[in-house]
């Protein structure tokens, strides 16, 4: 989830707008709300929560290894984050990226104003 918000993120900052606040917050009060529902106690869910933070922003920090205008997903990071995926050339991380690439390509296109919800039709 954290790699689909944070290349939303980069795509708003390339195109020169700002990203919503609300969104962001919104995003974070379904997880904690969430977690509160699982069960989780008030001391839990704020640890978590503010290790959440620390995973989004090493992600939106690293994600894109290319320049201003291209995409190009950090493979090191998602190894880092996906255990299952064995290195860069692995085929699966090789399709991980791929995916990545398409999701970046179809929500660039799209309008800034309808891209958290359009990207629910996107069909890596």
């Amino acid at each position: 989830m954290f790699f689909h918000f944070s290349i939303l993120m980069i795509i708003f900052k390339k195109k020169g707008e700002k990203f919503d606040q609300d969104e962001y917050d919104n995003v974070f009060n379904s997880i904690e709300y969430n977690l509160r529902e699982l069960g989780f106690g008030d001391v839990s869910v704020n640890k978590k929560m503010k290790d959440f933070n620390k995973i989004l922003y090493d992600i939106l920090l690293k994600i894109d290894n290319n320049s201003e205008y291209d995409f190009k997903l950090n493979k090191k990071l998602v190894t880092k984050y996906f255990s299952s995926l064995k290195g860069e050339n692995d085929p699966k991380t090789v399709d991980f990226e791929r995916y990545f690439d398409k999701f970046y390509k179809f929500c660039f296109e799209l309008p800034l104003q309808n891209m958290i919800r359009e990207t629910l039709n996107f069909k890596g």
